[in-house]
C-alpha cells in the first residue's frame, strides 16, 4: 500500500495514534535448542502505542514496553531459567523496551522499521520488516489496524551468553534468535 495507491480517505483512515492490543498481538521469539529442534516463547504483558502518518510514513513511530517477568515458554523451569541472570537478568532489568527510530516504506504492504531494542540494559539497533495486515474497524466500533514480522538478532549483542557445550558438539542455546511481532492496535479516540 503506497500512498500513491491510497485514497485520501484511506490514508486519513489509517492515520493516528494506536494503541498496542496485547489480548490479541504476540510479541514472541524462536530460539534452537540443543542444535535438534526449536523452542518458541513470548511476553503476556507487554504494552506499546503506533504513531501513522498515512500520508507519510517515514514519520510514524511505535514504543513498546514488556515486563521480563512475563516470559511463557510453556515450561516453568525454563522461564524461571530466562529469568534468571544467565539470561533476562529480570530482577536488576525488569523491562525490555523498543523504541523505533526510522520507518521506511518497502511496498504496498511493506514496512522496514529500525529502532533501539533495550535488553539487560543494553541497547542495541534492531531492524525488522513488518507485513501490514490491514486496517478494520472491529463489533465494538474500533478501528484496528494490524502488521506482523519477524528479524533474527544475536543474542550476545546484548550479553546474553549463557551456554552449556553438548557432549556431541554445538551448544545448548543458539546464538541467534528470531523474534517474531504480530500486532493488533487500536486507533484512540
Amino acid at each position: 500500500m503506497t500512498t500513491d495507491t491510497l485514497t485520501r480517505t484511506e490514508r486519513e483512515r489509517l492515520t493516528g495514534t494506536y494503541t498496542i492490543d496485547a489480548s490479541h498481538s504476540r510479541l514472541g521469539f524462536v530460539a534452537r535448542h540443543a542444535m535438534v529442534t526449536k523452542v518458541r516463547g513470548g511476553f503476556n504483558d507487554f504494552a506499546g502505542t503506533i504513531t501513522i502518518d498515512g500520508a507519510n510514513p517515514t514519520r510514524s513511530n511505535a514504543e513498546v514496553t514488556i515486563e521480563a517477568a512475563s516470559i511463557d515458554t510453556r515450561n516453568a523451569d525454563r522461564d524461571a531459567h530466562l529469568r534468571s541472570n544467565d539470561f533476562f537478568a529480570m530482577e536488576d532489568h525488569p523491562q525490555l523496551r523498543f523504541v523505533s527510530t526510522a520507518v521506511e516504506q518497502l511496498d504496498d504492504t511493506r514496512y522496514r522499521v529500525t529502532g533501539d531494542l533495550t535488553l539487560r540494559g543494553v541497547t542495541k539497533t534492531v531492524t525488522i520488516d513488518l507485513d501490514y495486515t490491514g486496517v478494520a474497524v472491529d463489533p465494538f466500533g474500533n478501528t484496528r489496524v494490524g502488521f506482523e514480522g519477524a528479524t533474527t538478532v544475536n543474542r550476545k549483542d546484548w550479553g546474553v551468553s549463557w551456554n552449556a557445550a553438548l557432549e556431541a558438539g554445538g551448544v545448548l542455546v543458539s546464538e541467534k534468535v528470531t523474534l517474531e511481532v504480530e500486532i493488533s492496535a487500536i486507533k484512540d479516540a
